[in-house]
């Protein structure tokens, strides 16, 4: 990673939050829970494309992470009186080990078959927390009630103050993407993406490196899901469905997978969009799927690669303008 990029991604780490601060004064309880939504899926999609586009994988069972989180956090504090601060790190903790099991089972196989085995794995998370559990998660039901994690005693039920402690997270998580995107371990997984037989051939273990991502990527997954939990006051069986991973993936891809502020524009953008639309029509979820289907085919590289595209293509023309000059120049 060059020395601007760097910098520009640190920059963006802090910027990004504080726009969301800044805007946060601009309304009232609607704006800060729309930007509290924005924040903590955010917080997903960064985990996902960690996954997704840093490592070049498609996974979709990201669910069964986001899920589990939201599950260990409410369980925890509901059933068994455990502090928000322990339970919110357990749930980084079950959303690190099932994403590292997720990769030890899938990453034996390759192609569209690793994503099909990651859906069913999640398929089976989902089953489990639906039937099988039921005890302890409520089953199709649910479990309401979710206390929200506090902090320097704070009254975090203030929805204000709670989107102030979410956006604190959410510059954490950026600032250390930043950091392991710009890491010897960050670019072994870009080389990865690049060219995995390479990888290996100058002595990688590509196995152990993906298994690894799948388990940060998870743990991430996971504490978003336990803040979700927290922001809304419940959890439910459709945080480990399919369409929760399907709605991550549209995210990532819209705003530009593989980029650091792809993922924030992203969710962005759904999150506006599904506000708008779904204020007009039910069937919101057609509309994005046209915007995916149009994105995918003319704008690949998402809004955020446009973007780059562009800006690339600017500064080469320049260059070439320069260059251009001094012939002349020297020509006279």
């Amino acid at each position: 990673m060059t020395r601007g990029k760097w910098h520009l991604n640190l920059t963006l780490a802090t910027v990004i939050p504080l726009a969301v601060i800044v805007l946060s004064f601009l309304g009232g309880a609607p704006l800060h829970t729309l930007l509290s939504l924005i924040v903590v899926w955010s917080i997903f999609a960064i985990g996902f494309d960690l996954i997704f586009g840093l490592t070049g994988i498609i996974s979709f069972g990201h669910a069964a992470f986001f899920g589990i989180g939201a599950y260990a956090y409410a369980v925890l504090t509901l059933s068994w009186g455990v502090s928000e601060g322990v339970a919110l790190l357990a749930a980084i903790l079950f959303g690190t080990v099932l994403g590292a099991l997720f990769g030890i089972v899938s990453l034996r196989i390759s192609g569209i078959y690793f994503g099909l085995t990651t859906l069913i794995m999640a398929e089976m998370v989902n089953h489990l927390i639906a039937i099988k559990l039921k005890r302890w998660t409520g089953g199709t039901d649910g479990l309401a009630g979710v206390s929200r994690p506090e902090i320097l005693g704070l009254n975090v039920y203030d929805d204000h103050i709670y989107l102030m402690l979410l956006v604190l997270v959410f510059w954490l998580v950026l600032l250390g993407a930043a950091v392991l995107r710009a890491s010897a371990y960050g670019q072994v997984l870009s080389a990865i993406r690049q060219n995995p037989v390479r990888a290996e051939q100058l002595g990688y273990d590509v196995s152990m490196y993906k298994c690894s991502a799948f388990a940060i990527s998870g743990g991430v997954s996971g504490l978003a899901g336990a803040l979700l939990g927290g922001l809304i006051y419940y959890v439910g069986p459709q945080m480990t469905h399919w369409a929760t991973s399907g709605d991550v993936l549209i995210m990532t891809v819209l705003g530009g997978r593989g980029t650091f502020a792809g993922p924030v524009v992203g969710v962005a953008l759904f999150e506006f969009l599904r506000e708008g639309v779904g204020d007009i029509s039910d069937h919101w979820h057609g509309l994005l799927g046209l915007i995916f289907i149009a994105v995918t085919l003319w704008m690949p590289g998402g809004v955020v690669g446009l973007i780059q595209e562009r800006v690339r293509r600017r500064r080469a023309l320049r260059a070439e303008l320069r260059r251009a000059t001094i012939r002349t120049e020297g020509a006279t």
